[in-house]
């Protein structure tokens, strides 16, 4: 099974153009999709969950007519929103054998089970009893996972999931999340580079509504080798370096600026070559180098 992306546009009443004809194939296994805040994400996740129709084009999940046939799309689909609530009084394990009614499983030896695998899988079969107001930001993401799961989705999107949560939390989840693409097309929508590059065999980056590139992330990692430099310099030679060479990345070390350049050979003898990782094939992507990345995932797009 997989997702296939068309010719998707949306356009909002305020005149935003948040997708523009966007063209994806998703492969079973984890997919992030990667971005800035507003580059149409979230807009794009809420589009496959069926939360809103795409002014043009079509989505195709298997032989799922997402657009017209969403109620097939809502049997199969597993979703984790950047926000949502819970009923703060409630246990975790009540709230979820509620909604393990609402999603068809009623009969209660079925549903227990149920229940219990999935509260063991998120680890917090220990706190099935703990009221969900007392939770932490990481324990209701894994409860939010948990209630997606419901029903072995062939289709789960997980927006901004991350965001917020402190580093121990991060990892927990992190560690999750990659548990869950053995048998369904999992989307991990996210601006935190680092997430992607620990759980994502495929990937895209969108910006202001178009993809500016779909990759493997490692062979887009490859294909910048020699293609980085690094300089140090003070905050005021910046405007002067961006000025004469294709700076695509800064960031503070020490009370210095550490500054990424793209080129295709040395700048210069006060640069010095860097390693490439993911953060660079996002900026270079972001800076206008897309075509330099060639992959075949770029190119059968």
């Amino acid at each position: 099974m997989q997702l296939t992306i068309r010719n998707v546009s949306k356009t909002y009443s305020n005149g935003v153009a948040a997708l523009k004809d966007v063209n994806l194939t998703i492969p079973k296994g984890m997919y992030g999709l990667l971005g800035p805040n507003g580059a149409g994400k979230s807009t794009l996740m809420r589009t496959l969950a069926t939360l809103q129709e795409p002014d043009s084009g079509t989505i195709q999940l298997g032989e799922i007519d997402v657009v017209r046939e969403k109620e097939e799309l809502r049997k199969t689909l597993g979703y984790l929103p950047q926000e949502f609530g819970v009923y703060p009084k409630v246990s975790a394990e009540d709230l979820l054998d509620h909604f393990a009614v609402l999603k068809g499983i009623t009969a209660k030896d079925a549903r227990a089970k149920v229940v219990e695998a999935l509260l063991r899988q998120t680890n917090l079969w220990d706190q099935r009893r703990k009221k969900l107001g007392g939770y932490s930001g990481g324990m209701r993401q894994r409860f939010g996972v948990a209630v997606a799961l419901l029903g072995n989705p062939g289709l789960m999107i997980v927006d901004e999931p991350t965001a917020g949560l402190d580093p121990a939390e991060r990892v927990r989840f992190l560690n999750l999340l990659s548990e869950l693409g053995e048998n369904s097309v999992v989307i991990l929508s996210t601006h935190i580079v680092e997430d992607v590059s620990e759980l994502c065999t495929h990937m895209a980056i969108i910006d202001k509504g178009e993809i500016l590139l779909e990759a493997e992330p490692l062979k887009a990692v490859a294909a910048l080798e020699g293609r980085i430099w690094r300089r140090i310099i003070s905050k005021e030679e910046l405007p002067a370096l961006e000025k004469e060479f294709a700076v695509i990345s800064t960031k503070l070390l020490g009370g210095r600026t550490v500054a990424h350049v793209y080129s295709t050979s040395s700048p210069g003898a006060d640069f010095e070559p860097v390693e490439p990782d993911l953060k660079d094939v996002y900026f270079a992507t972001m800076a206008g180098h897309r075509s330099e990345i060639v992959t075949p995932a770029a190119t059968a797009a």
